[in-house]
């Protein structure tokens, strides 16, 4: 299966902005883009600042792209999926992409990262109804329950994410049992509701050429 390989960190500096994509280093400041918040290359520094139209949009699909661990091919897939679907394209796709396990695992806080998340998941430390499922981009569907496997509630990564969930900033799509590390997927989010600083449609403006 491909994947990413390279520094995460250049991801972040290439958009310009943080995508949160290793974990409690970005709360630090030893986060890249605190010093050099200039993309990465020889060129990175350059005062050219015009940027053609298609130039942005790609930028905009970059961002949300990288922000889920997506290579292009299943970033394609989600956006054909959303296409065939009633409602704003644009919008269905950021909530499609919500319903992935993996971003679920990280939004309730059992996991650093969305890439952490990921591995996690592979190595099958999580259930989805009492089912083990290693497949980070399952959809997920409302009343669904995700938690930690019993042998696997001891992992320092898990505790380790936690202590930085607050009650007060769970999500509204989603409930957690910090005891027991049991999460809920109540309901497929809002796009108002979703934390993620990008324009989705210039995605469908670029998809639409």
């Amino acid at each position: 299966m491909a994947r990413y390989i390279d520094a995460s960190c250049k991801l972040c500096r290439r958009e310009r902005q943080k995508l949160f994509l290793k974990g409690t280093k970005c709360y630090t400041e030893k986060c890249p883009i605190e010093k050099r918040s200039y993309p990465p290359g020889q060129h990175g520094q350059s005062r050219r600042q015009k940027i053609s139209e298609y130039g942005v949009q790609l930028r905009e699909k970059q961002k949300v792209k990288r922000s889920y661990g997506l290579l292009e091919r299943q970033f394609r897939n989600y956006f054909e999926r959303a296409l065939k679907q009633t409602g704003r394209t644009g919008e269905t796709l950021v909530k499609i992409l919500e319903r992935r396990l993996d971003n679920v695992v990280y939004r309730l806080g059992l996991a650093p990262s969305r890439k952490a998340a990921r591995q996690l998941i592979l190595h099958r430390h999580f259930l989805v109804n009492n089912q083990i499922v290693d497949i980070p981009s399952y959809l997920l569907n409302p009343g669904d329950v995700v938690q930690v496997r019993e042998k696997s509630k001891k992992l320092d990564l898990i505790h380790s994410a936690m202590k930085r969930v607050k009650d007060t900033s769970m999500l509204p799509w989603l409930s957690l049992d910090k005891a027991t590390l049991t999460g809920t997927f109540l309901q497929v989010p809002e796009r108002a509701d979703v934390p993620l600083n990008a324009n989705e449609q210039l995605i469908v403006e670029l998809y639409s050429k």
